[in-house]
């Protein structure tokens, strides 16, 4: 009696392979139910046995689809197909909507005042601080970018640091044309170097200094529409 777990590919194209290695083959009459349609899963899922398929790449964990009995994943499909096209189904995903989308809207306005209140600008670099908060919340907050910004594993002010860091780094430094070699740890310690770079940076503008040809000011010319001057200049995409 086949069981429900949760494995990684396999060599081919209907195998997979559990944590300890092992080769399986997937059961006759079983279907691939491809990642994205999370209340099907969930349905497929509680039919009964099926396996989950997950791949690691680097720190990150992808989801490459449910193996279950098609006849399952048949009558979970047809189930949603005439749950979805009632008049209360579409009311019920219109009011979800809204309901994101005020959520949303509160996050980047709580991210955003976590970025400014994590710069710390002199007052003379004020609307510098703010138009930084606004580009960095912008890049870092939408719905599914992957960026520190969106876990809820850490408090909201390591994330706003998190992503002032990141941020400086493909912004203000050259990390991104460089070439660092394929050596365990050597794009950690970049990183890290970079990192004490741009909090050096960071507390210049904290003690009210202006610093010259600065990549920082250059950068949110780039970024922001209007530039950090607060002109009508319209640079970048």
């Amino acid at each position: 009696m086949e069981t429900t777990r949760v494995v990684q590919p396999g060599p081919s194209e209907r195998s997979v392979k559990t944590s300890d290695g092992v080769v399986l083959e997937v059961p006759a009459g079983w279907e691939l139910l491809p990642p994205g349609d999370a209340g099907l899963t969930r349905r497929v899922k509680a039919a009964g046995a099926s396996w989950t398929v997950q791949e690691k790449k680097g720190r990150k964990t992808f989801s490459r689809g449910v193996w279950a009995p098609a006849s399952h994943i048949r009558s979970a499909k047809a189930e949603l197909e005439i749950e979805r096209g009632t008049e209360a189904y579409a009311k019920k995903r219109q009011a979800a909507a809204v309901r994101r989308e005020r959520e949303q809207v509160a996050y980047v306005d709580e991210f955003s005042t976590a970025v400014y209140n994590f710069l710390r600008f002199d007052s003379r670099h004020e609307t510098l601080a703010r138009q930084m908060a606004q580009a960095i919340a912008d890049h870092a907050t939408p719905i599914g970018s992957g960026t520190v910004a969106r876990t809820e594993r850490i408090p909201v002010e390591q994330r706003a640091e998190a992503a002032v860091i990141a941020w400086m780094r493909h912004q203000t430094t050259g990390y991104d044309d460089m070439h660092i070699p394929r050596v365990k740890g050597q794009r950690r310690e970049v990183r890290r170097m970079l990192a004490e770079r741009s909090r050096h940076l960071l507390e210049k503008y904290r003690s009210g200094k202006q610093p010259e040809n600065c990549p920082l000011a250059r950068a949110l010319e780039l970024t922001l529409p209007s530039g950090p001057s607060g002109g009508s200049k319209k640079t970048g995409a």
